[in-house]
């Protein structure tokens, strides 16, 4: 038997579970707060060069909103995380997700637009060689690949990937 007077037990259970209410609160609110705090993913490119795939978020994304063209266009020359070794004449493989599809997307090579906008999430550039010696001058060893997502001139995100020639 309990020494404590009639319902003052059930008064005392009452503020355990008061306690463990305001601490699972308390614990969903600070999850809530971490939550706020993470920034949305972008959409995921992806390049495949034989079996070897390399996927990256965007270098500049503004969640859909136009990118100023200069900016994109610096926004390409940064440095790509990701190396693919291309041999020479091997497919080069394009994957975006769906939203990049959506308002299409073309392939930059070193800074420069090298193909119109394209509106698929998949695209295989055959037997490329896009270390060929170029007017006179010398093969690169490596190149810089943006996938641009826009539509006609505007232009809402980069994505950007390291090709070295597996050749040279």
């Amino acid at each position: 038997m309990t020494s404590l007077p009639r319902g003052s037990a059930a008064t005392a259970h009452g503020h355990v579970r008061r306690r463990r209410a305001v601490t699972a609160v308390g614990a969903v609110c600070a999850g809530l707060l971490v939550l706020a705090a993470c920034d949305k993913p972008t959409p995921m490119a992806t390049v495949t060069v034989g079996k070897t795939s390399k996927s990256a978020e965007a270098e500049c994304y503004k969640d859909g909103k136009t990118i100023a063209r200069a900016k994109a266009t610096e926004c390409t020359r940064e440095k790509a995380a990701d190396t693919l070794r291309v041999p020479q004449g091997e497919t080069l493989r394009i994957g975006v997700d769906p939203e990049i599809a959506d308002e299409g997307w073309s392939l930059w090579i070193n800074g420069q637009q090298v193909i119109s906008p394209l509106k698929k999430t998949y695209y295989a550039f055959q037997g490329v060689d896009l270390f060929a010696d170029q007017q006179g001058t010398q093969a690169p060893d490596e190149l810089n690949i943006s996938v641009v997502q826009q539509s006609g001139d505007d232009i809402q995100g980069v994505w950007n990937f390291k090709l070295e020639n597996a050749d040279a």
